[in-house]
């Protein structure tokens, strides 16, 4: 099923529709979140309140304004950042043993396996260099705009403009 066929039927709240939407991208959305989120089990907490909150706001899709999958993107990573932002999440992470910690290294090296599961990181590599580093901080390191801007040493207007080209010319890439 298309996602052209699929979304008439999601708008119309049909069980069925989010079984398929589940099984197409559970998987892609997953890599994203756990890009983020180091524990698993938090990891599938945040992709199952994605899920919700894609099938409680899909009427607010907009396809005049992107894909389907964009916007999904859009929503869980969005949602795997507030995670990490919360107060009860940082406070469990404050309490971990040292077993947690070898598994968030092991995790660390399978990053790039990771984001290049769903080839993302391909069509970002053929970006200019402050292309690549600006997307990895905003988008595969969850920085907001501000931590990006104080990281480079550069203003936040500069940030929000090159984040903008750069994204230009991702989406240039996608369209090949």
């Amino acid at each position: 099923m298309t996602q052209e066929e699929l979304l008439p039927l999601l708008l119309r709240k049909e069980e069925r529709a989010f079984t398929q939407l589940y099984d197409m991208y559970s998987k892609s959305l997953f890599s994203i979140i756990t890009n983020l989120i180091k524990d698993r089990e938090e990891a599938e907490d945040v992709l199952q309140e994605v899920f919700v909150k894609i099938w409680k706001n899909i009427d607010t899709y907009n396809q005049s304004k992107g894909r389907l999958y964009t916007w999904m993107l859009n929503i869980t990573r969005n949602t795997a950042i507030d995670k990490l932002r919360s107060k009860g999440y940082n406070n469990s992470q404050k309490n971990l043993s040292s077993d947690n910690f070898v598994h968030l290294l092991d995790d660390s090296n399978k990053l790039t396996n990771k984001i290049d599961s769903i080839g993302l990181r391909d069509f970002v590599n053929k970006l200019k260099p402050k292309c690549i580093q600006l997307i990895d901080l905003l988008f595969f390191k969850g920085f907001t705009q501000q931590e990006a801007s104080e990281e480079l040493a550069i203003p936040l207007g500069t940030v929000k403009t090159q984040n903008r080209m750069c994204m230009n010319d991702l989406r240039n890439f996608l369209k090949i």
